[in-house]
């Protein structure tokens, strides 16, 4: 499901999204970066992580393209395999295979019982027939350090890739080995010259697997929802509003930095009260007491159980905050 679409359809449209300076400075690195058949980049990988493979002379650069990302993905697992079986032959006749660069593969990842299609910047096939993910970021690294909450995001993003990439490995005899430890490109100090660093992601990659493997399956979802709902974004809006309704909701503050639905959900939780919009630790505080208008209640000793500890931390709020404001009165 397209869901920055049907937020669209729903009067609610996400506001994610990169500036296009960003994308335009972005993608000009990238460029820079994989320009000359993807000289510079090879060289990075040979130095960065395998010094002691054959210089990147001559490299093969394979064409991924094909019609939608099934073909892509396809021809993407096509080319590993080749690559992997050139290096192989190489081995038995006693000498180093060549270098391979992958230009935008798609591959694939099973989240849930559903494919999800994954475009890494680039993979890079080595000689002995491993192979490494490339993650390109227009963020500096300033006297050989980045950011590191945006080299943590990256780190988790390539898991990924990894992840995907084992996937195909393991269709492959003699299945190949998928490196563990990522190169991460950046541009230099505050110059656009390319500088690299070997990050190793095998944390991020066994957090990833576990959180796949506690996912819901698709299909159970599915099953669970009430007969006859559709969430095309072609259907009129009261219908579609009805169906989206149809699905139970916790809006959190945290959703507006990962879910396109959220401004929708925002919406919704506001006019109805509940006091996860507010955030979960307030909601986690306020114990049974879900709604404001039952927060406000049971504050004023209207409502509530005062044994209740939530209940008897908010009417002694009141009562200081009545002392306080007493207090400044003349």
């Amino acid at each position: 499901m397209n869901k920055a679409a049907l937020a669209g359809a729903l009067g609610s449209p996400s506001a994610f999204g990169q500036s296009q300076f960003a994308l335009t400075r972005g993608n000009a690195f990238e460029a820079k970066v994989k320009a000359d058949g993807g000289a510079e980049l090879l060289r990075l990988v040979h130095e960065r992580l395998d010094p002691a493979a054959p210089p990147p002379a001559g490299a093969a650069v394979p064409d991924l393209s094909a019609i939608g990302p099934e073909g892509r993905t396809a021809r993407t697992a096509l080319a590993l395999r080749e690559a992997a079986a050139a290096a192989a032959e190489a081995a038995d006749a006693g000498g180093a295979g060549g270098w391979t660069l992958l230009d935008h593969p798609m591959i694939a990842l099973d989240v849930a019982g559903s494919p999800a299609f994954l475009e890494p910047d680039a993979v890079v096939v080595h000689p002995d027939g491993s192979w490494t993910v490339v993650e390109i970021k227009s963020f500096p690294m300033l006297d050989g350090a980045a950011d590191p909450a945006k080299v943590g995001a990256a780190a988790r993003q390539a898991a990924v890739y990894v992840l995907a990439l084992e996937e195909v490995a393991a269709r492959l005899e003699p299945s190949p080995r998928v490196r563990h430890r990522v190169l991460l490109v950046c541009p230099k100090d505050f110059s656009n010259l390319p500088t690299a660093s070997a990050v190793d992601v095998r944390k991020q990659r066994a957090v990833t697997l576990r959180q796949l493997a506690r996912l819901t399956r698709i299909q159970e979802i599915a099953d669970a929802l009430p007969d006859g709902v559709c969430f095309s974004p072609e259907l009129p809006a009261e219908q579609l509003t009805q169906a989206v309704e149809a699905v139970p909701a916790a809006y959190a503050p945290e959703c507006l930095a990962a879910c396109e639905l959220a401004f929708h959900c925002r919406e919704r939780s506001r006019a109805a009260g509940a006091v996860t919009s507010l955030g979960r630790s307030v909601r986690a505080e306020l114990g049974g007491l879900s709604t404001v208008e039952d927060v406000l209640a049971a504050t004023r000793g209207e409502a509530g159980d005062p044994r209740d500890p939530a209940v008897a931390a908010l009417r002694r709020a009141a009562e200081l905050r009545r002392e306080a404001l007493g207090s400044m009165c003349p």
